[in-house]
């Protein structure tokens, strides 16, 4: 949200560095996200000077240019070139100096020393739409007789310079909305830091009701529409707006239209009440309805684009049921004000937020006056708005209140009463506060103390602020004035030990990130909401079981995500296409579905993967990722978890090619793979992926405590033997691991499987492993004899277990 400095000095009465405005403004939630300087003029006239024309006589080299003298109040006259039909001796005219740059049609121009057709130039003689000041380029622009000599164009002109701060407005904060909603706040800080400051709303008084009638008004839904107002103004002249009011509007990014509608957004910014101008000629029946209408009923706004409305939608009607504006949100076109308009009725309303904020969404429509009413505005200040902007529809349209106003608000919006006790205030703000202090800035933020004691205050909220409904909301008011820096830090900190789960989430999380991201992955957060059609490339995903959005911000995102899957190969596609191959991530996420209309969500860890294990380096090959490269690293972070017992499997899944899944207790862990190239081209990525997916609920509660242990280095050697074994092609590794620990569990540390062969020489349907198996003892150092005993237990095992042969 923009607001003008400028403009917020005709509601307070300061004078401060804009810099110090913004850090107060910031202190008290306000928070000044830029400061932008903004001149009336772009340039701000910067090195045009007022000169008077001396001499002039033809080019000798051109007949249309002009050879002139000007004195621009220094010693020294310049010898200017001139084209200008209308140059005269004796004229005061805008020059522009060198050095000086001009922006015509926002394209800047420099001015320099040099020569036209050989004579020289020491500047420009302007004309109006070159300074920025009109339109006109029939010739130079001359002035009166009485500017002087040597005067900067920007005093004689009275070029304006202000600073536009650019405020982060969070939603909660609906009362400053406006300029004089910033300025009541920053009224308030002021005046608790000893700088003496009024609010002046601008005077309403004068206004006086005409004598007609005035527009009959129906309201239909008064849930929708609590309170809604109207009056009727004649005789209006659609013309341009005053120059003051222009600028105002173009300070905070703003184009003019014309004075009636630069009078209603003038008042918007001003007060933070919308108000909506129709032509009285298109509303029939002298008649205003505040209705739902038909679904699909068709729809033109302001923006000449045909809308289906929904039967949800709160419509501004004639009384013939006609669609005129979209309440809260967006005009017609057919019932605006136009150049031939003589007659309007002006409308000022409260609206419920919900109602609003549904349509807008509906229709993607976001306008000043949706984005106002969606937060929620004041409902005491639709007929203070109604009559600023018809007493300024007098002064600047020329034109008539003929009406009184018509009212309606049937069950009015009380202010809120909310008890707070001192104790509770001393007790969050973590000191005690003088209590004339407390009271000064409540009287300040209008929140009136209706009853007191020693112990307790009752207090009115008005309705304007939405987001005071409880004490603590009060506390933060009176802290947010009162400054978080004044809180004095205490000599103690004092802290209570609060219990957490063994196996918290959050800490198991943050151990496997840490390890994850200390082994050179990096984390992802993706957004929830996804592409519903990434299902349909997944057979064992259901669309019946999305999860999707009415109102989905984009066709992008219109569903909730069933898979993490499709978020991360998006990642690695944006890193890919800007050449990052070599890429590891991870990603803690939730995954939703819809199954017998019940909505279930599941936490997740998914690791993708592409590109080499390492950086191209000339003393190491290049070597790629590969499925168990993404094995060994799901297999440390089970391992980690303290998970172990799982077995292994192959799985049959549309989306991975050889994918494999971890189960524990028929529990599947885990499913990984590369993912299938159908997929990938989906996606736009052309280089092989590896994911894995793991049931981060699953693994949480199968968590163990893994404690680091530390012991002495054995004293006695450790012994390696090795064996060639002959297998059927289905025997896996992990098999003989298991059979060879459950045979020996006492001598055996570990198994490795440190080369495969099959093909020639080998009979059809076998492979053939070479494993090394590592033996040892605390005890004592192992003799052959007790290794060979060892060794002949295993190689009958895996004989009579998985119908193994030793290869010699």
């Amino acid at each position: 949200m923009k607001i003008s400095y400028n403009w917020l000095k005709d509601y307070i009465n300061i004078d401060l560095d804009p810099k110090q405005v913004a850090t107060y403004l910031t202190d008290i939630g306000l928070e000044v996200e830029g400061i932008e300087e903004v001149e009336s003029i772009k340039g701000g006239l910067k090195g045009v000077i007022i000169g008077e024309v001396k001499t002039k006589s033809k080019h000798p080299n051109a007949d249309r240019l002009n050879l002139t003298t000007v004195d621009i109040g220094k010693e020294n006259l310049l010898h200017i070139v001139c084209g200008a039909p209308n140059i005269q001796v004796g004229q005061k005219v805008p020059v522009a100096t060198i050095g000086t740059t001009l922006f015509i049609d926002e394209k800047p121009l420099k001015i320099k020393k040099g020569k036209i057709r050989g004579e020289v130039s020491e500047g420009m003689i302007c004309a109006e739409d070159e300074l920025g000041l009109g339109s006109s380029h029939e010739g130079i622009m001359v002035l009166d007789s009485n500017a002087e000599n040597g005067q900067l164009a920007s005093d004689y002109f009275k070029i304006e310079t202000d600073v536009v701060f650019e405020i982060g407005l969070t939603p909660n904060r609906s009362d400053a909305m406006s300029h004089i909603g910033v300025a009541r706040d920053l009224a308030t800080v002021l005046k608790h830091n000893n700088i003496d400051c009024q609010v002046k709303f601008p005077d309403i008084n004068t206004f006086k009701e005409g004598n007609e009638k005035g527009m009959s008004i129906h309201i239909e839904d008064i849930n929708a529409c609590p309170r809604y107002a109207g009056v009727c103004i004649e005789n209006v002249t659609i013309q341009e707006s005053p120059k003051w009011l222009k600028k105002k509007l173009q300070s905070i990014g703003l184009t003019p239209i014309n004075n009636v509608v630069d009078i209603t957004n003038y008042v918007l910014h001003e007060t933070g009440q919308p108000l909506h101008a129709f032509d009285s000629s298109k509303i029939k029946n002298k008649t205003v309805k505040v209705q739902q209408l038909k679904d699909k009923t068709a729809f033109v706004t302001l923006d000449d684009q045909k809308r289906e409305l929904s039967d949800q939608d709160l419509m501004i009607c004639n009384g013939e049921n006609d669609p005129m504006c979209i309440a809260g949100v967006f005009g017609g076109s057919k019932s605006g004000v136009t150049t031939y308009t003589k007659n309007i009725f002006l409308e000022s309303a409260y609206f419920n937020p919900v109602s609003v904020r549904k349509t807008a969404k509906r229709h993607a429509l976001s306008t000043d006056a949706s984005f106002r009413f969606e937060r929620g505005v004041d409902p005491n200040l639709v007929i203070y708005a109604l009559k600023r902007a018809s007493l300024m529809i007098e002064e600047y349209c020329n034109g008539t209140i003929s009406s009184k106003i018509t009212d309606i608000y049937p069950n009015k919006i009380e202010h809120k009463a909310v008890k707070i006790s001192y104790q509770k205030i001393d007790s969050i703000i973590g000191q005690k506060i003088d209590r004339e202090v407390l009271a000064s800035i409540l009287r300040d933020l209008d929140i009136e103390i209706t009853s007191s004691d020693d112990t307790s205050l009752l207090l009115s909220v008005p309705p304007y602020r939405i987001d005071v409904t409880r004490d603590v909301d009060v506390i933060e008011e009176i802290l947010r004035i009162y400054g978080y820096n004044a809180i004095k830090m205490p000599k103690n900190l004092t802290s209570s030990i609060s219990y957490s789960e063994k196996n918290s989430p959050f800490k198991l999380e943050n151990i496997i990130a840490d390890m994850l991201s200390s082994n050179g992955f990096s984390e992802c957060k993706n957004n929830s909401l996804t592409k519903g059609e990434f299902v349909e490339l997944i057979k064992e995903l259901e669309v019946s079981e999305n999860v999707n959005l009415l109102n989905p911000l984009s066709q992008d995102l219109n569903a909730l995500r069933q898979t993490l899957l499709f978020s991360g190969l998006e990642n690695l596609a944006y890193n890919i296409n800007r050449k990052q191959t070599n890429l590891s991530f991870y990603e803690f996420g939730k995954t939703y579905r819809l199954t017998d209309e019940k909505f279930f969500e599941k936490n997740n860890l998914a690791i993708y993967a592409c590109g080499n294990t390492t950086s191209e380096i000339w003393e190491n090959s290049n070597k790629q990722k590969d499925f168990y490269w993404l094995k060994t690293q799901v297999e440390v972070v089970l391992n980690r978890l303290g998970i172990t017992s799982y077995k292994g499997k192959s799985v049959d899944l549309s989306y991975l090619s050889d994918a494999f899944c971890f189960i524990l207790k028929k529990q599947p862990l885990v499913h990984f793979g590369e993912v299938n190239q159908s997929i990938l081209e989906k996606i736009g990525i052309k280089i092989p992926v590896y994911y894995a997916q793991f049931d981060w609920d699953l693994l949480v509660k199968l968590a163990r405590s893994n404690k680091t242990k530390a012991q002495e280095t054995n004293k006695f050697p450790t012994v390696r033997r090795d064996l060639a074994l002959l297998l059927d092609n289905n025997v896996a590794f992990s098999s003989l691991k298991t059979i060879a620990h459950q045979t020996e569990n006492t001598l055996l540390k570990s198994v490795n499987l440190f080369d495969e062969y099959s093909g020639k020489n080998l009979p059809t349907g076998k492979k053939s492993y070479a494993l090394s198996f590592s033996l040892e003892s605390i005890e004592k150092t192992l003799t052959d004899k007790e290794i060979d005993k060892v060794m002949k237990k295993l190689i009958k095992a895996f004989e009579l277990k998985v119908g193994a042969e030793v290869r010699m």
